[in-house]
């Protein structure tokens, strides 16, 4: 087989994953389902991914790398026009939107295992965005230790996301749109908008 052939399959068994946990969860990404989906025997994946961590590595690559393209089209990131604070909630609502839009793909982007295991730099894939958040942190309060503050911001919105999912935040706030809680989560990390 050659390397496009190769690289082509790699692909087919990626992409097979990807609707597979878009349509039926994380819990569905078997080997055999993967590879009956894309068309192979159920041993072909593991000529190209010598580990199930590697194949689910590969799909949640793809989840990162789409999470971080809509934070960029949302000016998000890379976007200097905006005010920090306004980068922020737009990053945010970017990922609450993934995150609610794409919960079995999510549910495997933040897995501890994969993320810890070094697979097709998962771990470089998923820090970029970590490190945008950073940044915009310590833009919007440089007087705060900004690494911090970000990753206590991105447990609160990772928190939003899987109440949010549950129906948990509906219930208890009778709140029907996440934005407001958004609004909130960010005023607890940075402050009212008005003091900035």
């Amino acid at each position: 087989m050659s390397d496009a052939e190769a690289a082509g399959l790699r692909d087919r068994l990626v992409d097979a994953g990807v609707e597979l946990v878009a349509g039926e969860g994380a819990q569905a990404l078997t080997l055999r389902e993967i590879a009956r989906r894309a068309g192979v025997s159920h041993g072909a994946p593991r000529r190209y991914f010598p580990t199930h961590l590697e194949l689910l590595s590969a799909i949640a690559r793809r989840g990162f790398a789409d999470l971080g393209e809509r934070a960029a089209g949302a000016g998000a990131v890379g976007d200097g026009t905006a005010s920090p604070r306004a980068r922020l909630t737009a990053l945010g609502r970017v990922y609450l939107e993934f995150a609610l839009d794409n919960p079995g793909m999510y549910e495997l982007m933040f897995r501890h295992d994969l993320l810890e295991s070094g697979h097709l730099g998962l771990r470089e894939t998923s820090l970029p965005l970590f490190g945008a958040l950073v940044d915009l942190v310590g833009l919007a309060r440089p007087d705060v230790d900004a690494r911090t503050v970000a990753g206590a911001l991105w447990a609160n919105l990772h928190g939003l996301a899987q109440l949010w999912r549950w129906g948990s935040l509906q219930l208890a706030t009778g709140a029907d749109d996440f934005v407001p809680l958004l609004r909130s989560a960010l005023d607890a990390h940075l402050g009212p908008e008005a003091a900035l």
